[in-house]
């Protein structure tokens, strides 16, 4: 083999290797590419997780202040409950001290 033919045959071997490659590019391109269908589903769908992000918000926003309600009303509870324990036991002290009163007066 002369100095001509090595480098037509390499010529050669470079052009098909060049055409595979194009070839797959296409075909890889033609496959993985995006209809346009497909993407109105995208957006359709980042429509949807953003709003569902907004609910989540919402919720955590209302769960929040709900939480913060309650432990308003149960912080009012309590004292309320200390305040009339408090009250109980002074009846019961005073009603305590009436019966020693009228039982010393009958005696």
């Amino acid at each position: 083999m002369n100095r001509t033919e090595f480098i037509i045959v390499t010529a050669i071997v470079l052009f098909v290797a060049f055409m595979l490659g194009w070839f797959a590019s296409w075909l890889i391109h033609r496959v993985a590419r995006v209809t346009q269908s497909e993407m109105g589903e995208l957006d359709q769908m980042a429509q949807s997780l953003h709003e569902a992000e907004e609910a989540r918000e919402q919720a955590i926003d209302y769960m929040q202040h709900r939480e913060a309600e309650l432990t308003n009303r149960v912080t009012q509870t309590e004292a309320e409950l200390k305040a009339a324990m408090d009250g109980l036991r002074e009846a019961r002290q005073e009603a305590e001290e009436l019966r020693a009163y009228i039982e010393r007066k009958n005696l």
